[in-house]
């Protein structure tokens, strides 16, 4: 027999999972009629309070899972600095696993994680999720979730994110007021929302600026790597040799295109500027070296774990979880890689 959730409850009576929850631990601003639905069909149906649930009564495990698309990842390497030692400040453990950008592990991953009964989890979407019944399941149970980067507006829990496409069209105006006029972008796969986003800021910069956009000048990395940097831009100074910008989705495929540049005896910033995404310390020993759009990785993940532990002191308390969202911003850190801007 399949397990008895709260999300069943919810649909059997038609009512939202968090009021099934709040009827159930007597919450006063329940209809007295509704609890007694809620508590009635719970009996019935032998409903049982997950593991989860059971801990926060005992004030919780102090333990939290993070889990993220990849380890190695500067930008998630930061992150989870972020998180750890903000954790430890509240007294936390923290669990970190990696999805390695798989749908299927990130379903794994999750399962181990609510299985070890830890209090809540930060998260960052796998570039392969575009299903979500795995994360409202966990949602719909009671565990404090909340979404960092790489999120979905059809989640509804706390998130940390930066505007993406306000951070691409920086980006992008950065290169048009140095004197740019033909800028290349290389994106990602165009799923995951940050993908997008950029891309979107990138084709906005330019109609601010009357430059007309042109699809040919839209270049895709698959593996976002710095391989990917470097080969491609063989391809794009060969499509348009008049090009004198580029806007790389992330660091890595922008020093792919810098060492590239290097190699076809192309100087940058004089003939071909280069701009990238992220902020990652290697842009300080590039040469030249790499402007950027600065991602504050570190305070992402200190302002995550913030989120679930106000959620976690509201389940204790018997207050409603909120659904905050908090936008970390951005700016353009300048180096050798783009001309001066022009007054």
């Amino acid at each position: 027999m399949a397990k008895v959730t709260l999300k069943v409850i919810a649909n059997t009576l038609g009512l939202s999972t968090s009021t099934v929850s709040k009827a159930l631990k007597n919450y006063s601003d329940i209809n007295p009629e509704t609890k007694l639905r809620v508590q009635k069909l719970a009996k019935d149906l032998n409903y049982t309070p997950n593991a989860f649930a059971q801990s926060l009564k005992s004030k919780g495990s102090k333990i939290i899972g993070l889990l993220v698309p990849d380890l190695v990842h500067h930008f998630f390497s930061s992150i989870i600095n972020g998180v750890i030692n903000e954790a430890e400040k509240h007294g936390y453990l923290v669990i970190v696993l990696q999805s390695y950008e798989s749908y299927e592990d990130e379903k794994k991953q999750l399962k181990l994680l609510v299985d070890k009964n830890i209090d809540g989890i930060l998260l960052s979407l796998s570039d392969k999720t575009i299903k979500y019944d795995h994360i409202n399941s966990i949602i719909s149970e009671g565990m404090p979730v909340v979404l960092f980067d790489k999120v979905s507006q059809l989640i509804d829990c706390p998130k940390v994110i930066i505007d993406d496409r306000k951070a691409a069209f920086d980006a992008t105006e950065h290169l048009i007021k140095t004197g740019c006029k033909t800028i290349a972008h290389i994106t990602g796969p165009l799923k995951p929302k940050t993908t997008i986003d950029r891309y979107m800021g990138y084709k906005k910069a330019l109609e601010k600026y009357n430059i007309p956009f042109d699809k040919s000048l839209i270049y895709t990395s698959e593996n976002l790597s710095y391989e990917d940097g470097y080969n491609l831009t063989s391809k794009i100074i060969n499509d348009h040799p008049k090009l004198d910008g580029i806007f790389a989705f992330i660091d890595p495929v922008a020093i792919g295109v810098l060492n590239s540049l290097r190699d076809m005896k192309i100087k940058v910033p004089k003939q071909v500027s280069v701009i990238g995404f992220s902020n990652w310390f290697m842009c300080k020993t590039t040469s030249p070296t790499l402007t950027t759009v600065n991602q504050p990785a570190y305070e992402i993940g200190e302002r995550a774990f913030q989120l679930l532990f106000e959620n976690l002191n509201n389940i204790e308390q018997g207050k409603a979880i909120t659904s905050k969202i908090v936008e970390v911003p951005t700016n353009i850190v300048f180096r050798n890689s783009t001309k001066k801007i022009i007054d």
